[in-house]
């Protein structure tokens, strides 16, 4: 079952959106699996954003739902019960 696993993991997409980012440093101190980072490139406004560097996320939201400027999407594939 893990190959599963594995593949359900790579489907997983973060999404940042880096203009709404302000590197307030929420969503890297809520990741799990420590895959945020801070890009060295700014945005209009003058932050670094955030960056995702792995395709290890597991979407579990902690950075979508902690993000104050909602600059982050998970889209995870639905789970087929019974299907």
């Amino acid at each position: 079952m893990k190959p599963n696993m594995d593949k359900k993991r790579r489907t997983i997409k973060i999404s940042i959106d880096p203009e709404r980012c302000k590197d307030c440093g929420y969503c890297r101190s809520v990741c799990p699996k420590q895959i945020i980072r801070l890009s060295k490139a700014y945005n209009s406004k003058g932050y670094h954003y955030a960056v995702v560097e792995s395709e290890e996320c597991s979407g579990c939201r902690f950075c979508a739902i902690i993000c104050p400027e909602v600059a982050i999407e998970i889209d995870r594939p639905s789970e087929n019960r019974g299907s």
